[in-house]
């Protein structure tokens, strides 16, 4: 088992840090086709993120809790298998059990973190009636 750990570990984590592309919802508000058509003066406000620091934290910080969610997730699947295969055997079911039970607090704080970090940062944007942030 500690064997297939580590690669499918690593393939994740490569899939997260280099797959963010891979997540088409989160790139379809820019609407660019084409990587020439992205607006390349930063100086004007027309940056990749509008030239808002608040919007750029809010989807920095998204992309790593989306991250650590990920982590999470596969962590419950591995306290799940290893609670289910232990047999019998008391101290695989109580590592099983340990697992599956800080992958749900973890879980549970991510949540909670999503949350709060996105009605913070969201409650300092502040629009006309009639327009968008």
């Amino acid at each position: 088992m500690k064997k297939l750990f580590a690669p499918v570990l690593g393939l994740l984590l490569a899939a997260g840090v280099f797959g963010i592309d891979l997540i088409p919802e989160a790139f379809a508000q820019n609407d660019w086709a084409n990587p020439g058509d992205r607006p390349t003066n930063l100086s004007e406000g027309t940056g990749v993120f509008g030239g808002s620091l608040r919007l750029a934290i809010t989807t920095i910080v998204n992309y790593f809790l989306f991250f650590l969610g990920l982590v999470a997730t596969v962590m419950v699947m591995y306290g799940g298998f290893l609670y289910i295969t232990s047999g019998g055997d008391d101290s695989g079911a109580e590592k099983g059990k340990k697992v599956l039970l800080f992958a749900s607090i973890g879980l549970i704080v991510i949540l909670i973190s999503y949350a709060l970090v996105n009605t913070v940062l969201d409650a300092g944007s502040v629009t006309e009636p009639g327009k968008t942030a």
